[in-house]
């Protein structure tokens, strides 16, 4: 599997984590994962360029596929995934449209990442009016996520709280109900959408996707 993430940190993070604690969907299959933007800067980080720069990866690792006698059909078929938010960037629509075209995987976060995180503690359905610093600074101030760094939230930065930690995703219970909770929440925000623009889907993330398609885990 091939990844580009918007982001530099939490992202990566997150994908490092799961794959290291979660469960996969079948035993003996395990994913084989490769940052492709890991030292990209500015546009090579936003959405419609990391879906062009993702279609030529794709190419190049077709022809491999290829070359190695894999088809589309094995379960190792390699993928090629964008994750990225909607923040305010511009061409969201024409990036989903693009990857479309081509065959890239994406999962798109409606304001940002941080919602995501923040289904891990409780259901929000409502928008956040595009501002992801809403949604970061409700993920800052669960109960939940204050405790993962054992000291007051108010001492913790935005930028601290870019970077992931294992108990802020990770279920303490054997069922694995903070990932199935965050799915079951996500599946039900997501499927309020009242419009085909990508760019009005607020609040909305399909990482589950990624996670269980992408990534091949059941939950974690």
């Amino acid at each position: 599997m091939y990844i580009f993430t918007e982001g530099e940190v939490t992202e990566p993070e997150y994908i490092d984590i799961i794959l290291k604690h979660g469960t996969p969907a079948t035993p003996g299959r395990s994913v084989d994962h490769h940052f492709e933007n890991e030292n990209a800067v500015g546009k090579h980080r936003k959405p419609y360029a990391m879906v062009k720069d993702a279609v030529i990866t794709l190419r190049k690792v077709q022809r491999e596929a290829k070359d190695a006698g894999l088809t589309t059909d094995d379960w190792n078929y390699p993928q090629v995934w964008v994750l990225f938010d909607r923040d305010d960037h511009l061409n969201i629509l024409e990036a989903r449209q693009l990857a479309d075209k081509h065959g890239i995987k994406i999962a798109y976060s409606h304001p940002c990442f941080e919602l995501w995180r923040l289904l891990h503690y409780t259901n929000y359905t409502s928008s956040f009016g595009g501002v992801c610093g809403d949604a970061n600074s409700r993920l800052r101030s669960r109960p939940g996520f204050a405790a993962t760094y054992g000291r007051n939230i108010r001492t913790v930065s935005e930028q601290q709280s870019k970077h992931m930690r294992e108990d802020q995703v990770l279920s303490t219970d054997k069922d694995q109900r903070r990932y199935k909770d965050a799915r079951k929440y996500a599946k039900a925000i997501n499927a309020r959408v009242e419009t085909a623009n990508p760019e009005k889907w607020d609040p909305f993330t399909d990482v589950w996707s990624f996670v269980e398609e992408g990534l091949l885990l059941s939950g974690y």
